[in-house]
């Protein structure tokens, strides 16, 4: 058995997710190992797989393999995986399968004996960034470990590289036998014989499997995906590119329904190249945006062969053929070089970002071994300097940050500072950003992106799967702002500036302008100047934004930019419009972008006619329906006639195809004081909906037995109705 010390390790068969261990971090191996691949309780990775190539590493070295035991969800549900354990291989016991005529199975020699040996993993997210901590450590062993040279045996190391798998292939198609491959691949590399990281078995199963995938075939089959697409719908566009070898080495598409949400929504777009298509070794780029109801719109889509420069310039100039050769105002990317200088070169009228969700992914990686107990502090500073609203703030707090930490000559803090412009909020603010650094939007992206990486099955199918995507998120998404108009929208304030925001903005846009709304009492408004003031917190002596009004040229801005950043007015500038008697907001700073009137031109772009119809056969459907509530509730006939009939016409119109299911929410793109619906409410087996403006619920009926002063009741509601109505059965 070999030597250790237990860092708090319990039995791993019980069922303990709400613990977490906290030993101390004097670790002893059995082995002299390296310092660095020792874990400790309190280390961080920045993913579950980061965790496990660590812990395979520190486990290869000191002559065992390990496997993933357990995952759990620290609540059971809504918060996916939360703690992992990594336990030895050998850990566990065989158990007896028994078969179906119920004698026991004749079962193979298990290696498992019981090993102790375990690294637990809690997911914890500081600062809306999740990253994995170790909290429980063993290096306990009940049998002998393997020497370096038995090791490499286990199956858990017997990988075969890529580069290795490429010259695998290669003496494939050169008629080469498997012997013949290994010993050629043992000279090349210098090793003794045998003393590949793969044996024979794992060369023929890889040869097994390229047989099971033709890539060449698949790509010519992706290329005929889209013609026939292109066929079917002239406004589909794609463009490929062919290497030396006849290869596909490119190739992008984007829908006709993405180009025109992009004419929409494409001042500010997310280019995500952070994922790959594993099984056909591409590199996955996604153009992603959001519309006026703070939906994830798509608006293209490419696969690259390699990851370089001329890979990233050759898909940014085919977007741009794809949009008429329309570039975006502002575009966040993740943390990548090569697409930051192609982006310069190709787009240099666009505003580049770099996403701080991915900067931040890679501080465990880069600084939790470096600066140990003090690394929570740390990140808690930078924090607060990406959240800065002034260069000469950030600048002034940068050198204090670097200065109490030590971190002079750390190569990743220099690389950092010299690409500030592209990911500190003090430089970006001035640009249009539409939202998109929020958490929640960081989120909606991710999740949107992860349907795509589930469509991976058949590459030739591919197009077609994420047309699919495109089309359900298009569903959901008409259907959710059909929901969000009928709601009554909730004024916190009952100021004219708010009530006015609120027939004009989308509820997504006006929710955003109301949290502002809510906090600006708080700020107090001192005029310093002709047109100047000077906003601060009440709690603050000094400092604070300075806002320009010019109320004879429509002008008001303030230096903390937000209108500039996300098309929303700030606090500080409600409140100077409040206090000096504005009682609306200026047109120009309720920008069409976020108005409902511009998803007009966001789902289904009908010509102005078409609208101009739907609106008036809504207008007719809202009008019959308030009629009918105003005639229904005359007797209790009358309203059991009309639920009758309108239940079957609500099931009728279900059986309808959904293929114009976008016009309605063109057409509806005005809040309509007679169509405001809330949900409904069951109670006592009385259906009640909300009726028009009014507070009242208009009680429709009992569809089974109903008692006389149901009918009183009724009459005493419809008296308190004095607007006009509508109803709508679920």
């Amino acid at each position: 058995m070999s030597e250790g010390t237990s860092l708090g390790m319990e039995d791993l068969s019980q069922d303990d997710i709400g613990t977490i261990e906290e030993t101390a971090e004097d670790t002893i191996l059995s082995r002299q190992t390296s310092v660095n691949l020792v874990p400790f309780v309190g280390q961080r990775f920045v993913s579950q797989e980061a965790a496990y190539e660590f812990y395979c590493s520190f486990a290869k070295q000191c002559g065992f393999s390990i496997r993933r035991h357990r995952t759990r969800g620290k609540d059971g549900v809504g918060r996916g995986v939360t703690r992992r354990d990594f336990t030895c291989h050998r850990g566990g016991y065989p158990q007896m399968k028994p078969s179906e005529d119920g004698k026991m199975q004749r079962n193979r020699k298990s290696s498992r004996c019981g090993c102790q040996a375990y690294m637990r993993i809690v997911k914890r997210a500081d600062f809306d960034v999740p990253e994995w901590r170790v909290t429980g450590f063993s290096n306990i062993h009940n049998h002998e470990l393997l020497k370096s040279n038995e090791v490499r045996l286990l199956p858990a190391y017997c990988s075969i590289s890529t580069d290795d798998k490429s010259r695998i292939c290669m003496f494939a198609k050169a008629g080469m036998s498997v012997r013949q491959m290994l010993r050629l691949m043992e000279l090349e590399k210098g090793v003794k014989l045998g003393c590949l990281p793969f044996t024979e078995i794992d060369v023929r199963n890889l040869l097994q499997s390229f047989r099971n995938v033709d890539r060449d075939n698949d790509a010519i089959d992706l290329i005929a995906m889209c013609k026939k697409m292109k066929d079917e719908n002239p406004n589909f566009k794609y463009e490929f590119k062919i290497d030396g070898h006849n290869r596909l080495e490119h190739i992008a598409w984007s829908y006709a329904s993405s180009v025109q949400l992009y004419e929409a929504f494409g001042d500010t777009m997310v280019f995500d190249t952070t994922h790959r298509l594993d099984a056909y070794d591409m590199l996955l780029g996604i153009w992603l945006g959001v519309d006026n109801h703070g939906m994830t719109c798509f608006f293209g889509c490419v696969l690259l062969r390699d990851e370089n420069i001329q890979s990233f310039s050759w898909a940014l100039k085919t977007f741009l053929g794809f949009m008429k050769g329309k570039a975006p105002q502002t575009m966040l990317t993740d943390h990548n070089m090569w697409l930051k200088e192609a982006i310069a070169v190709d787009m240099p009228q666009s505003k580049h970002a770099f996403c701080i969700w991915h900067i931040v992914a890679k501080f465990s990686d880069w600084f939790s071994v470096l600066l140990g107990s003090r690394y929570d502090d740390w990140k808690a500073e930078f924090h607060r300097l990406f959240n800065l609203d002034f260069v000469k703030d950030f600048e002034e707090r940068w050198r204090e940050m670097v200065n109490e930490f030590g971190l002079h000559t750390n190569k990743h803090v220099i690389s950092l500072y010299a690409l500030r412009n592209f990911w500190a909020l003090a430089y970006l603010r001035h640009c249009f950003f539409a939202e998109m650094m929020s958490t929640s939007q960081a989120e909606s992206i991710n999740a949107f992106i992860q349907r795509f990486l589930s469509a991976q099955s058949q590459l030739d199918r591919f197009v077609e799967q994420v047309a699919d995507i495109v089309d359900y998120n298009d569903r959901v998404g008409a259907k959710q702002k059909m929901q969000r108009k009928m709601q009554r929208v909730c004024l916190k304030t009952g100021s004219p500036i708010e009530s006015h925001a609120a027939s004009v903005l989308t509820p997504y846009a006006f929710g955003k302008l109301q949290e502002e709304l809510v906090l600006a009492p708080q700020y107090a408004s001192l005029l310093v100047d002709e047109g100047c003031f000077q906003v601060r917190h009440h709690t603050e002596e000094d400092g604070g934004c300075k806002v320009v009004w010019i109320p004879c040229q429509g002008h008001i801005s303030c230096s903390c930019y937000q209108f500039e950043f996300s098309g929303i007015l700030c606090r500080h500038v409600l409140r100077v419009l409040s206090t000096n008697n504005c009682f609306h907001i200026p047109d120009q700073y309720l920008p069409t972008r976020w108005c409902g009137v511009s998803s007009s031109s966001t789902n289904t772009f009908e010509t102005a006619t078409t609208m101009k119809d739907n609106s008036e056969k809504i207008h007719l459907l809202e009008s019959l329906a308030s009629t009918l509530v105003t005639e229904s509730v005359e007797t209790e006939d009358r309203l059991d006639a009309a639920c009758e009939q309108i239940a079957m016409a609500l099931s009728r119109v279900k059986d309808l195809p959904r293929t114009t299911h976008n016009a309605i929410d063109i057409a509806y793109n005005c809040p309509s004081e007679s169509l405001i619906l809330q949900d409904v409410e069951e109670a006592d087996g009385i259906i009640r909906f909300t009726v028009g403006n009014s507070h009242e619920s208009v009680t429709l009926g009992k569809l089974k037995e109903r008692r006389p002063r149901d009918i009183v009741e009724i009459s005493r509601k419809r008296r308190h109705c004095s607007g006009p109505c509508c109803l709508s059965v679920q």
